[in-house]
């Protein structure tokens, strides 16, 4: 019995816990591009090493993508974060200088395959039961039945706006600021996009011509 119960609390592999409650916002409109642009020039320019600086903004490199990063957000949060930063009265440049350091975005696309279950927002079951239970009191105390569903649409119509689905889709947006080989900013922030918006954050392929293949002549038989 004493052998029993010292290995009770063991296991041959990890047990699978979560993490404690937490929230992720999702982006879905232009606004909420301008929003991080805020949120970016703000702590931009709260940094004393690049507050004074010559900035500039430049255009990502995909490397063999040959791409602008981040798609049509890429473009927009360019344009959203060069507004904050000169409307604040940082010094941006339209091209790279000796004395300037350069800004990079960053978008990352992430997509889950195989996720397990994922709780519900707080509160929705809790919601569910009491419009379940506020429905059935005209039936034992109402004259009209559909007078109980009041209540229940009153809390659906408070708490709905704050409900989203989770999805599988969700971006990590990374804003830097390098001068030379040394990084003075690095900001990075995590997303739920919507799938059908995977096109706005992706990086655009470039289609390239192909290769002109090459032969060789020699007169070596």
């Amino acid at each position: 019995m004493l052998s029993g119960c010292f290995y009770a609390n063991t296991s041959q592999a990890p047990v699978a816990t979560t993490y404690l409650y937490s929230e992720q916002q999702r982006m879905q409109a232009a606004h909420h591009w301008d929003v991080l642009a805020r949120h970016e020039a703000t702590r931009i320019l709260q940094r004393e090493r690049v507050r004074n600086r010559d900035l500039h903004i430049s255009e990502a490199d995909n490397g063999e993508l040959h791409a602008y990063s981040g798609g049509e957000f890429g473009r927009g949060f360019r344009t959203l974060l060069t507004s904050e930063l000169v409307s604040r009265g940082a010094n941006l440049t339209t091209v790279p200088t000796a004395n300037s350091a350069n800004i990079t975005i960053d978008v990352e696309v992430v997509e889950h395959r195989d996720r397990g279950f994922i709780r519900p927002p707080i509160g929705a079951f809790t919601a569910l039961t009491a419009g379940i239970a506020v429905a059935t009191i005209p039936y034992n105390q109402w004259a009209e039945p559909a007078l109980g569903l009041i209540p229940a649409a009153a809390l659906a119509d408070t708490t709905s706006g704050s409900w989203t689905h989770t999805g599988n889709e969700e971006i990590i947006v990374t804003t830097q600021i390098i001068d030379g080989e040394r990084i003075l900013y690095s900001s990075s922030n995590i997303y739920y996009i919507n799938a059908g918006d995977r096109r706005q954050y992706a990086p655009h392929r470039v289609p390239q011509a192909p290769a002109t293949p090459s032969v060789s002549i020699t007169d070596t038989w």
